[in-house]
């Protein structure tokens, strides 16, 4: 038998002694386990120089997305007479919707369902039904992931539009492409990194409101301006010769550095003279990347910009102009489809009175644009880390309204779609009901919509923050969540 002699062997006070140490060590990984996990989810404000307040910043993780354009359809476009194809509703068209009975919506009673003017066909190799309203883009559903089952808070425009652009119902929030410029800053040190282009029309219901800052500084907020309307005040005057202007900015700058010096640490001051500075800037990149004259003719004839409708030209001038900034890169472009004016269907997707007259002007302006856009980015490599957002702010009734020819606002169930940095192409996430009514499988909020934007530029929207009024602000206010179904 071996002998146990020099052994050590654990007595009962041993082993009490080091279960309890035991334990101590695991309690502090425990401790700091949480303590990491605290951190990661802690709130994150980036670092913002004052004297280069757009100067590129890192992401949380790596992005698949480097840049976005969202092309955004004023009005409310219909989802039922585009992406969202219901056979029942073609089958039980002009009968009473089930369980519809005596509903009121945003302008009153319903009638009966009513089908589509537009007839859907399967589109590409996936066979997507697409409907006929907007064949140039129907051409391109290969690309496009769907999500056929958001939602909104709001019926009207005006709240509609701050929370698809916002976040929120309410005015005086940032919006999406101001948080993202806020978060990530810009590639371009010569143009703005967020970019605003209202439609050749005019400006949204909500207006300015859709591409402001909000309580984020000044800086982050769209700078607006389109192909035929340039920024205001920015081009030299014409007594004033280019070496007079180049001597002015000289001085100007060694008087700035000088106050800055005697003033060390005020970063309002450093931050004034940064603004300026960008302007300054602007006036030399701003005429550049504006002037589409510099465009071969294919390139015209693809976008539509000699269309012999002005408001197709317009929009289309407006969408080869969101190529040239977006490969410049300027970080958020935000392409504004339709505009808020007073009267049905004047200049925007709000379609209650006569849907198909009003859609008949619309679609066209939008489809062949947009479709060019998407094929120029994909042609020249720029889809692979730029995400194209396409959305409006809420969708519209199965039904047509008593004594219309249209349909009633409905928040909810509508469509929006991505295409290009890392979302799946040719797929499709949710659905309304049998009738469009309605999401009922795989329901999306406007907060996740944001979320999933924000995780493909590489950003956790849980921790990207703002403190204002004593409150962690977040896009995504306390909800949102990651779609990561849609995700490659």
């Amino acid at each position: 038998m071996p002998s146990l002699a020099g052994l050590h062997l654990l007595d009962r006070r041993g082993f009490l002694a080091n279960l309890g140490t035991g334990l101590g060590g695991v309690a502090l990984l425990s401790l700091l386990a949480e303590q990491a996990s605290a951190q990661e989810r802690a709130p994150w404000r980036p670092k913002i120089l004052p004297e280069a307040p757009l100067a590129s910043r890192e992401p949380h993780f790596p992005a698949k997305a480097k840049r976005i354009v969202h092309i955004f359809c004023s009005g409310a476009c219909s989802h039922l007479d585009t992406w969202d194809y219901k056979p029942e509703l073609v089958k039980r068209h002009g009968q009473p919707m089930p369980g519809g009975e005596g509903l009121v919506t945003f302008q009153g009673a319903n009638g009966n369902l009513t089908k589509s003017p537009y007839a859907f066909k399967q589109r590409g190799q996936s066979g997507k039904y697409v409907s006929d309203l907007l064949p140039k883009l129907a051409d391109l559903a290969d690309e496009m992931c769907f999500l056929h089952s958001m939602t909104a808070k709001a019926n009207t425009h005006g709240p509609a539009e701050a929370q698809m652009n916002t976040g929120f119902t309410q005015e005086g929030f940032p919006s999406t492409g101001a948080w993202v410029s806020y978060a990530l800053g810009s590639e371009n040190k010569e143009l703005p990194a967020f970019v605003a282009i209202p439609d050749p029309r005019g400006v949204p219901q909500m207006g300015p409101a859709n591409w402001s800052n909000g309580f984020l500084p000044a800086v982050f907020q769209g700078t607006a301006f389109s192909a035929d309307k340039p920024i205001p005040n920015l081009r030299r005057p014409a007594q004033v010769s280019p070496n007079a202007e180049r001597d002015v900015r000289d001085f100007l700058k060694v008087l700035n550095d000088e106050h800055l010096k005697r003033n060390p640490g005020d970063t309002e001051l450093s931050a004034r003279i940064a603004s300026y500075e960008l302007a300054a800037r602007m006036q030399l990149s701003a005429p550049e990347v504006s002037d589409l004259s510099r465009e071969p003719q294919t390139i015209h004839d693809l976008y539509g910009t000699g269309d012999a409708n002005p408001t197709l030209a317009g929009f289309a001038r407006n969408c080869l102009l969101a190529r040239r900034l977006l490969e410049r890169g300027v970080r958020f472009v935000q392409l504004f489809n339709g505009a808020y004016a007073m009267g049905e269907g004047v200049g925007n997707w709000d379609g209650h009175r006569q849907l198909k007259t009003d859609y008949d002007k619309h679609g066209p302006i939008l489809d062949r644009p947009a479709a060019a856009l998407l094929t120029d980015l994909k042609a020249r490599g720029l889809l692979d880390d730029t995400l194209v957002v396409w959305s409006t702010e809420f969708g519209r009734m199965p039904t047509f309204q008593q004594g219309a020819q249209g349909r009633d606002h409905n928040p909810k169930g509508f469509t929006v779609w991505l295409a290009g940095a890392g979302v799946k192409k040719a797929f499709s996430y949710g659905a309304t009901d049998e009738f469009g009514y309605r999401a009922v499988e795989n329901v999306a909020t406007i907060y996740d919509f944001h979320a999933t934007i924000l995780h493909l530029l590489g950003l956790e929207h849980e921790r990207l923050t703002f403190y204002h009024n004593g409150i962690e602000r977040r896009l995504t206010d306390v909800h949102g969540r990651v779609l990561t179904d849609i995700l490659v």
